[in-house]
């Protein structure tokens, strides 16, 4: 039996052809370990129940005479507080965290002695771009620093 070929047979062939080929693409990229991402936080509904006080935090640490400096020193990333505050009354956690691999990402508490800054170790922090959050209270009140750097 001979197949007649005809412009009807070649639209059906290149459609059968085109969803085929959709399919393959699909099926690889949900398939593929290489082309799994992850979320920037597995968390997102939770913080965003708290982003209105972030705001307000944010707000606070503008309205300041002097805010948060962040220095690249020898020993590391030198966070200096303003000196407006007393270094024993601030309480928080400075988080870094890497664009690239969440597995650099980390959490520091804030322990502060008699000076009014906190030194993370030149160890921990690789070369290239992080995003730095230091969420940080005093005398009852939230303060939130958010910047990017490139160490």
């Amino acid at each position: 039996m001979k197949i007649k070929l005809n412009w009807g047979f070649g639209i059906v062939l290149a459609f059968i052809s085109f969803i085929g080929f959709i399919m393959y693409f699909v099926i690889t990229m949900s398939s593929d370990k290489k082309y799994s991402y992850d979320l920037v936080a597995t968390d997102y509904y939770k913080k965003e129940l708290n982003f209105q006080n972030n705001i307000d935090a944010t707000r606070n640490g503008k309205n300041l005479k002097e805010n948060i400096k962040i220095e690249h020193v020898k020993e590391g990333l030198k966070i200096i507080f303003p000196k407006e505050f007393d270094a024993k009354s601030i309480k928080g956690k400075v988080f870094l965290y890497r664009p690239s691999n969440k597995q650099l990402d980390f959490e520091m508490p804030i322990v502060l002695s008699d000076s009014s800054y906190l030194l993370m170790p030149d160890k921990r922090l690789l070369d290239g771009r992080w995003n730095i959050i230091v969420d940080w209270t005093s005398n009852q009140q939230n303060y939130l620093f958010k910047k990017e750097i490139f160490y």
